[in-house]
């Protein structure tokens, strides 16, 4: 391990309840002694963040079967910036769903692979049960099994990092 290990958690958030997971996931992480914990929204990461970090966290909302469009402008903003500077570094990912989540998932994975990271956790997907416009609007409250689940993928990957595993 280096000492400026650094852990990048990238989130977007409309209703809570993905900021609820990702700093939850943060607050895992920063247990690990040695490494650096760097929580942003996406609006404020850029491809600089990503250079700058040995592993990544990104959380995002479902939205209509995709990534939230504030995340997905962090990866167009990213993208090309940190291709071929990263590869090889670790990932894992969160996501808000209301009903599935799976789609959002594999957008990422399919962005990650182009930057041929290495996946080190299958997506964590809380889902909320909104279905409703109302439902879906409204803000959201994380149970803490499901907070639980997000600060221990913190934690892991934080651990691996420590480890030199990735």
């Amino acid at each position: 391990m280096t000492p400026a290990s650094r852990l990048l958690i990238v989130y977007h958030s409309l209703t809570d309840g993905t900021r609820q997971m990702a700093h939850a996931a943060a607050d895992g992480a920063r247990k690990e002694t040695g490494i650096e914990v760097q929580v942003l929204t996406a609006g404020e990461a850029g491809a600089q963040h990503l250079l700058d970090a040995q592993a990544y966290l990104f959380a995002t909302p479902e939205n209509l079967a995709a990534v939230s469009g504030v995340m997905k402008d962090f990866f167009d903003r990213s993208y090309y910036g940190a291709l071929d500077r990263i590869q090889g570094r670790a990932y894992a990912s969160l996501i808000c769903a209301g009903s599935d989540g799976h789609n959002a998932a594999r957008q990422i994975e399919r962005i990650c692979t182009g930057w041929r990271l290495k996946k080190v956790a299958e997506p964590l997907i809380v889902c909320t049960h909104a279905q409703t416009p109302e439902a879906i609007l409204a803000p959201k409250i994380i149970e803490e099994p499901e907070l639980l689940r997000c600060r221990e993928l913190g934690q892991s990957l934080a651990a691996g990092l420590a480890m030199g595993i990735f």
